[in-house]
């Protein structure tokens, strides 16, 4: 966060912005929503939004995978701070960032954005959207993987662009209702 701040105070210094708003966004996947959630409840930040992909509040033993067949917390105390109830009390008191978009995975067995959905319509009626949307909790890590056909286009090439085209499926519909959220007035 302090990075973040530094680098927008000196371009807002050396006027590479020209005194002109810039919209910033949160924007996060399972536990990186917690940490925009905690930021919009513990720090005074400017943000016009947060993006929350697959927001889970659980303990470490449940959002993080192996962490419980592993058996490491009796040797090691490995916990989250604050604690699920602690991060639910403050979001639902704290939290300042009105505009959110949360996006659920149809299969995703850890997303708990449907209660977070609730608890923040209470605090901003009408300004929060939830968006559910076909994929599981690790289609927002897929990266787009450029596939360049060879001089002469080839049958393998066809299925290599098949291919490709069904696993970004999810992902690229991820791409499109965020950009919708940001900008709803652009033609889809």
């Amino acid at each position: 966060l302090n990075r973040f701040e530094t680098t927008l105070n000196r371009l807002q210094g050396t006027n590479a912005l020209r005194k002109r708003y810039l919209p910033i966004y949160g924007i996060g996947h399972s536990m990186g929503c917690k940490l925009h959630l905690l930021i919009g409840s513990l720090f005074s930040v400017e943000r016009a939004g947060n993006i929350l992909i697959s927001y889970n509040n659980y303990s470490a033993d449940r959002a993080i995978p192996f962490v419980e067949q592993l058996n490491l917390n009796p040797v090691f105390q490995l916990e989250f701070t604050p604690s699920p109830q602690e991060t639910k009390y403050l979001i639902t008191q704290r939290y300042q960032i009105q505009r959110n978009l949360l996006i659920k995975f149809t299969d995703d067995e850890i997303d708990q954005s449907i209660s977070l959905t609730q608890a923040l319509q209470k605090r901003f009626p009408n300004m929060v959207a939830l968006q559910q949307i076909p994929g599981n909790h690790l289609t927002p890590l897929g990266q787009d993987v450029t596939l360049n056909p060879g001089a002469v286009f080839t049958p393998l090439d066809a299925v290599g662009q098949w291919v490709k085209q069904e696993v970004y499926r999810d992902l690229n519909r991820l791409q499109r209702e965020i950009l919708r959220w940001l900008n709803p007035l652009a033609v889809a």
